[in-house]
């Protein structure tokens, strides 16, 4: 969110002790610091005596919403509309808590409205771009992006919004070269602390050492990951930038390979390249994805340890049903692709079924709330890393989950997994298909409204009740 420049407005007494520019000031930067408490203690004041302070109730809006709550961010946003000027940063800012709440219609009206008043500012036509691609309007995203490129060639936020659009629409060819401009949008975490050396042209590198970096979340490296064995046969050496978690993944794919997870540890080396840039230097399209599927194995010790301990914590005879209904709450669009476990209710009515909840984080606690027909058996305090969510996933029959990284797991270890998506999803599950070129034994379930999950779930319901176990689970 953009937060608007300060002034004292005319219409507003200035009676605070403090000046009430200044107190605007220093409440602006307490914002854009992070000191989230400090500056709503300070708009809380300002607002007491100048409750129609039009900017005040902006940021404070901005505040709420950064705070985690857009229910209130909403309600000072909506009157800093009705007290301050009607401009195009409160109107793109109110529609980022339009649509957080799910209220696109809303969300589009001011976008409308912020591009009428500004109707050559790159910044409300990516807006606008933005809901279009949340409401599942492709054609208005490249319209909106391109209207902003004629405007502004260089905006990375319209030609990421172009890339996202492009790669949804299956048309890789210009989509992974608009996704390059992923790490010049204004604010993003940049690739690597310092790049010394250059990027990778996608020649080959005899004798010389690429340092590639994981560069996005769990999911993307497993599904990136099947490019490494691609990237040996062009590089003598790899050194792998990684995140701890997903080490052992990617060691099984490249043992080669040096992996590493502090930047003080980083090797010397000729050249760099994101892991997620690999699709666009291996000229991948829909009909040319690699996909040696499984490149991914859970290890035999841990699934029979896993098969003992399910065999005496599941009834025999019940088929063995995994569930998540949460992603990480980091991800930016967790809002909409985050389920709750009562969404998964009408599973457990399917007669002869056993869920097994591998969820992780705070959204186990939703677990204690579980009253359904089927029994619910919490497996998410046993699960240490993804060695124990691939032995698990090797001892029982399917994992339904909404996005998560545990579905690009199933999917490369040639699991059946079947993934509920939200109305507007990741560009990687493409339009309308319900099977993915990336795994074989996905299966998508797409919402037919925005964050209803309802219509999803009795349709897994359907689907699981005729459906017998495509992959036997071990040891059963």
């Amino acid at each position: 969110m953009e937060t608007p420049a300060t002034d004292a407005r005319a219409l507003v007494p200035d009676s605070v002790p403090v000046p009430l520019a200044d107190t605007m000031r220093i409440a602006g930067e307490y914002e854009q610091a992070g000191r989230l408490v400090e500056a709503k203690r300070l708009l809380d004041c300002i607002l007491t005596v100048a409750p129609t302070h039009g900017d005040a109730l902006h940021i404070a809006g901005i505040v709420a919403f950064r705070l985690g709550d857009p229910a209130a961010a909403l309600d000072l946003m909506e009157r800093s509309l009705r007290h301050g000027i009607d401009t195009p940063f409160y109107l793109r800012n109110i529609c980022e808590v339009y649509r957080a709440l799910g209220r696109l219609d809303e969300a589009l009206t001011a976008a409308r409205r912020a591009t009428a008043l500004a109707p050559f500012d790159p910044l409300c036509l990516h807006n606008l771009a933005v809901i279009h691609q949340h409401r599942g309007e492709l054609d208005a995203v490249l319209d909106c992006a391109q209207r902003a490129l004629a405007i502004d060639p260089g905006h990375a936020g319209a030609h990421f919004i172009r890339a996202e659009a492009l790669l949804l629409r299956g048309d890789m060819a210009q989509g992974w070269e608009e996704y390059e401009w992923r790490f010049r949008i204004a604010n993003a975490a940049p690739m690597m602390p310092r790049a010394d050396r250059p990027q990778w042209d996608g020649s080959a590198l005899p004798g010389q050492r690429l340092l590639l970096v994981a560069d996005q979340g769990s999911g993307d490296i497993i599904q990136f990951a099947r490019y490494l064995p691609w990237l040996e046969q062009r590089c003598s050496e790899i050194a792998i930038a990684c995140p701890a978690e997903v080490a052992p993944l990617l060691r099984q794919i490249a043992p080669r390979a040096m992996l590493f997870q502090r930047w003080e540890d980083c090797p010397d080396h000729a050249v760099h390249e994101a892991l997620s840039g690999l699709p666009r230097q291996a000229g991948t399209r829909l009909d040319s994805i690699p996909a040696p599927i499984p490149y991914l194995r859970a290890d035999p010790a841990r699934v029979a340890a896993w098969q003992q301990r399910l065999n005496g914590l599941v009834p025999a005879g019940l088929r063995r049903i995994g569930v998540i209904w949460a992603g990480s709450p980091t991800h930016a669009n967790d809002r909409n692709r985050t389920a709750l476990l009562r969404d998964f209710a009408p599973l457990g009515d399917v007669p002869g079924v056993a869920l097994l909840a591998l969820q992780k984080g705070p959204e186990t606690e939703q677990s204690g709330g579980w009253y359904g027909r089927a029994p619910l058996i919490n497996l998410g305090a046993e699960i240490q890393d993804y060695g124990d969510t691939m032995a698990i996933l090797q001892n029982i029959e399917r994992l339904v989950t909404v996005d998560t990284s545990a579905a690009h797991l199933a999917g490369a270890m040639g699991r059946p997994v079947w993934i509920m998506l939200p109305r507007a999803p990741d560009w990687r599950w493409l339009l309308e298909r319900e099977d993915s070129p990336w795994y074989p034994t996905v299966r998508l379930f797409r919402q037919t409204a925005v964050r209803r999950w309802d219509d999803v779930a009795q349709r897994i319901v359907r689907e699981l009740r005729s459906a017998t176990a495509e992959t036997e689970p071990a040891g059963e």
